[in-house]
């Protein structure tokens, strides 16, 4: 059984020790990508820009395996989300481990995320729908994605930045 009060006495330490409200700006200037692996570039695709809108900017090779493809999606505010595929590899299929992928939180629009719902029901695809602003779903290689309604730099109408 968890011990929920030891936790949350752990996790009141790390906020009391590390958390600071005079802490210095990042040393980043923000995500330049995240890069996920495709079992099927046009699969992706279709999926990205063609159901949830987020328009295709380039593709081109791989520099580090020859044949295969790197492609980007534009997320808003200069940020992108990057695929690789790997033929030849016959990579798994996707598993939560240790340092891995949890899920990807993209903010939206309340319109769009309204209108984003409509389209993934419309299309069959499975979500679930938490807090009232945030849509759990998998993208065609099963990786989770959050569309969530909540500004940047806010959870749950909290600031976090």
């Amino acid at each position: 059984m968890i011990d929920l009060k030891v936790i949350e006495a752990e996790r009141t330490r790390l906020r009391e020790t590390y958390l600071h409200a005079d802490r210095p700006a990042s040393s980043a200037r923000g995500m330049h990508h995240m890069a996920l692996l495709s079992s099927d570039v046009e699969r992706t695709i279709r999926f990205y820009q063609g159901l949830l809108e987020f328009p295709l900017t380039e593709i081109f090779e791989n520099r580090d395996y020859q044949g295969s493809n790197h492609f980007f999606f534009d997320l808003g505010n200069g940020n992108l989300l990057a695929f690789f595929d790997f033929p030849g590899l016959d990579l798994g299929p996707y598993a939560e481990v240790l340092g891995g992928l949890h899920h990807i939180a993209i903010s939206v629009d309340r319109a769009t995320w309204e209108r984003l719902r409509g389209k993934l029901d419309a299309a069959g695809v499975e979500y679930l729908t938490e807090s009232g602003s945030s849509l759990y779903l998998r993208d065609p290689d099963g990786a989770r994605v959050e569309l969530i309604a909540d500004r940047l730099g806010e959870m749950y109408g909290e600031p976090v930045v």
